[in-house]
This record gives structure tokens, C-alpha cells and sequence, in this order.
């Protein structure tokens, strides 16, 4: 499942990773300690990028001490407005790396995949969407009425983009920072930022692939994603970006 072909490119130099995080003292540690073992034994030049979203417990406190720990962890705080994509906004506003990879807090992510995703991009693609609904992928303890609307959602946007992505929510995947800068202004202050960010990916014209990835459902703290709360906010931006496909004339589109 491909859009276009890689570019041949230098390589890259620098991967950021961005981690958004609000009230997860019990799992940022392990989380941020695995990646960090991972990333070093696979010898990925990188930064690890974790911003506290107004945490209420001990989360920014537990990332301070973990500096001494992990030297490429960057731990930053939202100062401003909270929300799952402002936090993300502010560490892509920060990082140093030509490429990134934005990964959920509460090790539900695979971080092997992290190293995969660094190696397709130095294949040349300008973006790599993991799925864990294609042969390779799965997940774990996905709780059966998140996996229904999962679904459904999935389907209403392959559907109104004919696009053969199928877990485009997922917010579990790769870009290089062209492409990031490509795609500004980002206007998802919420869970909804994971799909503003692939869905312009595509219609703005860049290269994009798809891997398989694993997902396990959180061992501790609460999911931050309330259902009820963002029908609304997905279906927006969804219109928002169909518009720019269908009527912008190309103003947006890649250019080079």
C-alpha cells in the first residue's frame, strides 16, 4: 500500500521522537527507557521529546530525574492551552531532527517499530503510516467497543478519501520534518491531530507507505481518548482536508 515510490535522498541525520504525555507516572519511565535501549542498540541517532500536557501527578517530576538517566531525553512542559495535539504541536515546534515519529505515552506502541519506521524513511518515503489491521500487524487487548468504532471511523475515511489506508487514526506513525512543514498550520488541538497530520500527508502530494505495527492495550493509568467526546472533532477535520482536496485547486500541493 504505497503513494508514489521513495525519493532517493541523503540519509537522515536525526530522528525525533514526540511523545505526548499527561498524568503517566507509571509507565513514561519504562517507556522512555525501552526506546531509549532500543534506539541505541540499533545505533538510530535520535531525540526523545516528551511533553507533559498539565499532568496533575508526579509526571513531569518522574521525566526530570529520568534525564539523568536516558542523555537524549528532552522533556518539555505545555505552558499554554492543554490538548493531545497541542502538546504534539509543541514538540515538532521543538525538535532538532529531519524526521519524526509521534508515539503514545503508555507503551502501547511497539518500539522496535520506531526502528523500522527510521529505516523506510531513509528509504526515501516522506512518510510511513503503520496499520495494525494488515497481515503482520495487530493488537492486544483492544477493548471491543473502541475496536468497532475504530473500525467504522477507518472506514468512513478510506471511503470519503478512497484511500486504501486503513487505520488512519492510529496516531503511530513516521514523517520527515518536510512534511511536517509541509502540512502547517496544524489545527487539531485534540485526538483528532491523527488524522489532520496523514490525511494532509496524502492529499498535499507526498510519498507515503504502510507497515504492519502492534498495539497492546495500556497495563496502567487511564486512556485520555473519550469517544463520546471526539465525533464531532474527527468529522471536522476530515471535511476541513476533503475540502483542500477537492477545492483548494492545488494551492497547498507539493510542489517539489
Amino acid at each position: 500500500m504505497t503513494r508514489a515510490s521513495p525519493a532517493a535522498r541523503e540519509p537522515l541525520r536525526l530522528l525525533s521522537i514526540v511523545i505526548p504525555a499527561r498524568d503517566e507516572e507509571g509507565c513514561i519511565s519504562s517507556t522512555v527507557e525501552h526506546l531509549y535501549v532500543e534506539l541505541r542498540l540499533h545505533g538510530v541517532p535520535h531525540e526523545i521529546i516528551v511533553v507533559d500536557d498539565g499532568s496533575s501527578d508526579s509526571t513531569w517530576e518522574t521525566l526530570l530525574q529520568l534525564r539523568h538517566r536516558v542523555p537524549t531525553l528532552n522533556p518539555l512542559q505545555n505552558e499554554g492551552l492543554h490538548g493531545f495535539g497541542r502538546a504534539i504541536v509543541r514538540g515538532l515546534d521543538h525538535m532538532r531532527g529531519d524526521a519524526v515519529v509521534v508515539m503514545m505515552a503508555d507503551e502501547s506502541d511497539d518500539c522496535r517499530d520506531v526502528v523500522r519506521y527510521w529505516q523506510l524513511l531513509n528509504d526515501g518515503w516522506d512518510a510511513v503510516f503503520g496499520s495494525r489491521f494488515i497481515k503482520g500487524g495487530g493488537v492486544i487487548d483492544y477493548p471491543w467497543i473502541k475496536m468497532r468504532v475504530n473500525r467504522l471511523a477507518n472506514l468512513f475515511i478510506r471511503m470519503m478519501f478512497h484511500v486504501r489506508l486503513n487505520d488512519t487514526t492510529n496516531a503511530f506513525k513516521a514523517y520527515r520534518r518536510t512534511v511536517i512543514d509541509g502540512c502547517r498550520p496544524l489545527l487539531s488541538p485534540h485526538f483528532n491531530l491523527t488524522v489532520e497530520l496523514p490525511l494532509k500527508t496524502i492529499v498535499r502530494g507526498y510519498s507515503w507507505t504502510v507497515m504492519p505495527i502492534t498495539w497492546r492495550n495500556r497495563r496502567t493509568g487511564e486512556a485520555k481518548l473519550k469517544i463520546k467526546e471526539m465525533g464531532s472533532r474527527y468529522l471536522f477535520i476530515c471535511l476541513y482536508v476533503w475540502l483542500e482536496k477537492y477545492f483548494s485547486r492545488g494551492d497547498y500541493h507539493r510542489t517539489s
